[in-house]
């Protein structure tokens, strides 16, 4: 278990993450911040477990009852040491959002997909949430269906699996990931995903290894762009902000 580093306070927010060293983890995305795996990305603690099992192949393309049950055993510990929120870090697990859930007494937020809904209620009725996610074909409707995602909610979805970058590194661990043409991929992504839908309002990257490049999104396309980090810096606030303590409402 690790915390983040230099972070003052106790740490109330956990996150579950892929198996330490197995070669399916993408672990190049993870060395930048901005990452839900990188502990830097936040202004608070958080605290990081790995998950035996958990890795792209078992998540991501096949997942299964077994990371299931280890993911809850995790969860389970986190909650009996004092944590208030937890996160997964990666998107696809809202699969088993409804699951996790159940299985403690605290919020979960398995994916950044659970604020599609909430996004669509923003936006006007004719327009969508545009979707992207590190493997469209893998992306499922029970996936959507996890993170409340009913069919009445309008989506259009691109993924980034077939850019250079983000092939490189699922295809060799080893590979040195080159962090500005992944971003002019990923952005290209989403310019052309507004561009062939036009009624997108707003988009939600699913994938964990993208908020690194939501600001460089907003800039191109103009429009809002919530990620993983965006909703856990919004639960860390419903479990422990006080940015207006009493003394500063003192009458």
């Amino acid at each position: 278990m690790s915390a983040k580093r230099g972070a003052t306070g106790v740490p109330l927010i956990g996150i579950l993450g892929w198996e330490a060293g197995h070669k399916d983890t993408l672990s190049q995305f993870e060395q930048m911040a901005g990452n839900i795996a990188n502990p830097d990305t936040f202004d608070f603690p958080v605290i990081y477990k790995r998950v035996t099992g958990a890795y792209y192949q078992t998540v991501v393309v096949q997942p299964n009852a077994q990371v299931l049950e280890a993911m809850v055993q995790v969860a389970r510990e986190l909650e009996q040491e004092g944590i208030k929120a937890i996160a997964t870090s990666c998107g696809f697990n809202a699969i088993y959002q409804r699951e996790l859930a159940n299985a403690v007494g605290v919020p979960v937020f398995a994916s950044s997909l659970i604020q599609v809904p909430l996004v669509h209620r923003m936006l006007k009725k004719d327009q969508k949430v545009g979707i992207i996610t590190a493997d469209k074909e893998h992306l499922t409707e029970q996936h959507l269906e996890g993170a409340g995602i009913i069919r009445m909610i309008p989506v259009t979805i691109r993924g980034v699996e077939a850019t250079e970058e983000f092939s490189k590194i699922h295809d060799d661990p080893d590979a040195i990931l080159d962090v500005t043409r992944l971003q002019e991929e990923v952005v290209g992504i989403a310019e052309a995903l507004v561009k062939e839908d036009p009624d997108v309002g707003a988009i939600v990257l699913e994938c964990t290894d993208l908020p690194p490049f939501a600001a460089a999104i907003r800039r191109a396309i103009g429009l809002p762009v919530f990620d993983i980090v965006t909703l856990t810096n919004m639960i860390y606030e419903s479990v422990a902000g006080d940015r207006w303590g009493s003394a500063r409402n003192q009458m």
